[in-house]
């Protein structure tokens, strides 16, 4: 097996896969720079293409083989589960950074349907996520400051 294999047309493939990825967690990200600063702008598009290339790296390797591409899933969702994990902050009376852990984990899932090919999939959670955070923040705000009266 030659490792050093280069072909054009799957570089194309995978740099388009990459960029989806890249482009489709960029606003999510955006959201949560502006919102949190905690996690963001860079690490939303990273997670996406991070999640896009381990699919592709298993389909290339693995083929279709069922229970490779089930392993590969289950490992993904518990990555995204351990990185969304260190976004969730207590204190004393209140927690927070769980929409971003959220957020994250969906960005994690959004990477893979790119890598699939399921666009229809990743538009959808992009979209989904991204206007939940802007349109359902505020009144989250607005709900725990009249709780706190």
């Amino acid at each position: 097996m030659d490792i050093f294999t280069f072909d054009w047309a799957t570089v194309g493939d995978v740099a388009l896969r990459l960029s989806l990825a890249f482009l489709l967690a960029a606003p999510i990200g955006w959201e949560r720079e502006r919102h949190t600063r905690l996690m963001g702008l860079r690490t939303f598009p990273i997670v996406a293409m991070a999640s896009c290339a381990y699919i592709l790296v298993l389909r290339e390797i693995a083929g279709d083989e069922p229970q490779a591409q089930a392993r590969m899933l289950q490992g993904l969702v518990t990555g995204m589960g351990f990185i969304g994990g260190g976004a969730i902050l207590k204190g004393k009376e209140h927690v927070t950074g769980t929409a971003t852990a959220a957020s994250l984990w969906a960005t994690g899932a959004l990477g893979a349907a790119v890598a699939y090919g399921l666009l229809s999939i990743a538009i959808v959670v992009s979209l989904v996520v991204f206007l939940t955070l802007k349109l359902l923040t505020p009144i989250g705000e607005f709900l725990a400051a009249k709780g706190d009266e």
